[in-house]
């Protein structure tokens, strides 16, 4: 398959830059069916008996008559109708005829049960129980999705080839119009236009369908399960489908990491599409990346693949730290995306439309895919391409930026007058020596000057990254697009993470009945050789062991936790090797009340979060943060420092509320960062739990029921795609 380029040049002589000007015509599998089956009638009116009783169900009394009538002259000419339908005579014939008759019968037992009902929709009995409970869809369905469904072609070269393709395969499939019979004035109800089917992973209960279905295009570092080693991988794998499953068409590109930590063998599942594009990054030459794609939860995930991605250790680094070239792997990846949605045909997830063409919607995550819409802007739209597209930029973490010297913007393929888009200069008392003028390229600046929305994973941190405090010297860029900014909080997976159906934990158990909450606590003492004790505090900390998590609160506070409060605490994480040791001392001063582990295991995280009566997490900052969304919906109880996420997601307990009964609220928090301030939220929380048992376990069950799932945060991600596409491009 012909290789696709990106240098300027072949851009301004690709044909299919100048001529071909796609519009959005996203493609919504749900309707799939349904379109098949409007396009049969309006060219053959192929319509059996049972189908016109469905129109009596839904009928007024004023149409019944002539709808019967239709009805009884169908079952008169059925030998003709079943020859269109069918090309044969017969015993299929035959089978038509009947079908007709039963047709009628069912028709006149319609009449009569519309005559005795109220119109309302609600009290109309379904057309299943006229036919005996058996589906009016399957007779002759397969007949006329065959000549309703265009064929498509496979084989394809390149977007121009797959355009053609699919419009001749088009053309070729659409019935003769001189078959068609005399038409019979029936009209059928419309597709569904509120629900959507269930998808894996996504409950489809009260999930709305968008009322413009959009291409979108995720660009993400890492993306779980295939490859994850934070909260960017949650993010990356459940957000797309949870916009897929409102009906947007939804393509994922990700590195298609080998031999690294981090990684799912579903990731070798992927097919190789056999189309290659040749990638030029200015002073380091020309790249070939091949794209791999599998298709599910009805998402493209498509793979870029290279050889910096093949190498072992972890997705972004080794024992000896980060990768020197991270900047050029994640350049190739963000140039990749560009491509594959001009011309990687994906029929998969639209047969009509393979490739999502340039009117899309690309959703950058974090400085690793801040290229996107820095590409968008200096290398197509002043070529005619993307004139449509819009960018979003997803900041997860703003301390991570993609800084690295200002030498390396040569390599980075973006036209030179747009440096200043990305030049960074670090102020004096941070350079290293006289000499060092401070300059660096920045790629997460470069993103946020050109993107057209920048989005935030908490409210709380949105306000946070445009004070001199939380936005990490970019605070000023971020102040003057604060009406372009905006915070959405994340979500987390209900089906992996669901307390009444976990493999992982000793026991289920759910708001209704929480008797398996204490059978799973008594399974993690013995496990971790704790005494066991149903009336001793167990206090849990999952995460990085580095500054910003505040481990070394937990560290400073242990003595007041264990000899004070008298709590049991363990610890699940990896990190500086100053907490690692002090974890391997601790479990000796404290052998009745400590156990840590360094590492991380999910399965573990997934026991200790069942076992545990509080979560603690002091975290300094936090964008959003997830252990404590998965600690409410086990009954855990979180005890955080009020920073962006945290703040947002757990409501401070408050016993006056509702009365003085039971208050209000589903955990603590605390501020600032401290000692003192950790110590005294933590010594209320373990006198409510000693002392108001009651009140304890309705602050377990408010965060049980809490909506901690991915539709919200999904219909919030709609609407803002939706304002960036009625706004110009900001770059």
């Amino acid at each position: 398959m012909a290789a696709h380029t990106t240098t300027q040049m072949q851009l301004q002589q690709n044909s299919y830059y100048k001529t071909h000007n796609r519009t959005q015509h996203p493609y919504r599998r749900m309707y799939k069916h349904a379109h098949a089956h409007a396009h049969a009638r309006t060219q053959t009116q192929h319509a059996t008996a049972k189908q016109r009783a469905l129109v009596v169900v839904h009928a007024s009394n004023a149409e019944e008559d002539r709808i019967l009538a239709d009805l009884e002259r169908l079952r008169k000419e059925n030998d003709e109708l079943a020859s269109i339908v069918i090309g044969s005579e017969g015993e299929e014939s035959k089978t038509l005829r009947q079908a007709a008759e039963a047709g009628a019968k069912a028709a006149a037992a319609a009449k009569q049960q519309l005559a005795s009902v109220q119109p309302e929709a609600e009290q109309q009995p379904s057309v299943e129980s006229f036919l005996g409970g058996k589906d009016v869809n399957n007779v002759n369905n397969a007949a006329i999705k065959a000549e309703a469904l265009p064929t498509q072609n496979s084989a394809v070269n390149n977007s121009t080839a797959v355009t053609a393709d699919s419009n001749n395969a088009t053309a070729d499939s659409a019935p003769d119009s001189a078959a068609k019979p005399a038409t019979t004035g029936i009209n059928f109800p419309p597709p569904p236009a509120t629900k959507h089917p269930s998808m894996t992973g996504m409950p489809a209960k009260n999930l709305e369908v968008a009322e413009k279905p959009r291409a979108i295009v995720f660009v993400a570092s890492e993306a779980a399960p295939f490859s994850k080693t934070g909260g960017l991988g949650d993010v990356a794998g459940a957000l797309p489908r949870a916009l897929a499953a409102r009906g947007h068409r939804v393509m994922v590109v990700s590195p298609r990491y080998q031999r690294g930590e981090g990684l799912d063998e579903a990731i070798g599942e992927a097919n190789d599409t056999g189309v290659v594009a040749n990638l030029v990054l200015g002073t380091s030459g020309a790249h070939d990346v091949r794209f791999f794609h599998t298709y599910k939860g009805d998402v493209d995930w498509v793979f870029a693949d290279h050889l910096s991605f093949q190498r072992p250790g972890t997705l972004y680094g080794d024992e000896h730290g980060t990768y020197g070239d991270n900047q050029f792997r994640f350049a190739l990846l963000s140039l990749a995306a560009c491509e594959a949605a001009l011309t990687l045909p994906l029929p998969d997830s639209s047969p009509d439309f393979p490739t999502y063409g340039e009117d899309v919607v690309f959703i950058a995550n974090d400085w690793h895919a801040s290229l996107v819409p820095i590409y968008i802007a200096s290398k197509y739209r002043p070529h005619g391409v993307f004139m449509r597209a819009r960018s979003l930029l997803v900041i997860h973490n703003l301390m991570h930026q993609g800084i690295e010297p200002s030498t390396t913007f040569e390599t980075l393929g973006v036209p030179g007058d747009w440096y200043p888009a990305v030049d960074f200069v670090f102020p004096e008392h941070m350079r290293a020596h006289e000499l060092d003028k401070g300059e660096c390229v920045n790629l997460l600046k470069g993103a946020i000057a050109t993107c057209d929305r920048i989005v935030t994973v908490s409210t709380g941190f949105a306000w946070e990254i445009t004070t001199p405090e939380g936005g990490f010297m970019l605070d000023h860029m971020l102040r003057s697009r604060q009406f372009q900014l905006g915070g959405v909080t994340n979500g987390i997976d209900e089906d992996e993470w669901n307390p009444a159906d976990d493999p992982d934990i000793e026991a289920g158990y759910d708001d209704k009945d929480m008797s398996g909450k204490a059978t799973c606590k008594a399974a993690l003492q013995r496990e971790l050789g704790l005494p066991e004790d149903q009336y001793v505090p167990l206090v849990g900390f999952i995460g990085r062991l580095d500054p910003q998590k505040g481990p070394d609160l937990v560290r400073d506070s242990l003595d007041f936790l264990v000899r004070s409060l008298g709590c049991q605490v363990v610890v699940l994480g990896s990190g500086l090797s100053e907490f690692e040791e002090w974890m391997r001392w601790a479990e000796t001063e404290y052998p009745s009340h400590f156990r840590g582990h360094v590492g991380f295991s999910v399965q573990r995280a997934h026991r200790i979060t069942a076992g545990v009566d509080i979560l603690l997490m002091p975290s300094r900052f936090e964008p959003c943060g997830l252990n404590q969304l998965y600690a409410m919906r086990y009954g855990t109880v979180p005890v955080v420092h009020a920073t962006g996420g945290l703040r947002d997601t757990v409501e401070d307990y408050n016993p006056f509320a509702r009365g003085g009964t039971l208050g209000s609220g589903t955990g603590w928090t605390f501020a600032p960062p401290s000692n003192e301030a950790l110590q005294s939220a933590m010594q209320t929380a373990v006198m409510t739990y000693r002392e108001h048992p009651d009140a304890w376990k309705e602050i377990m069950r408010r965060g049980m029921r809490m909506d901690h799932g991915w539709r919200e945060a999904a219909r919030q991600y709609e609407q803002i795609v939706e304002w960036t596409l009625m706004d110009p491009p900001y770059a």
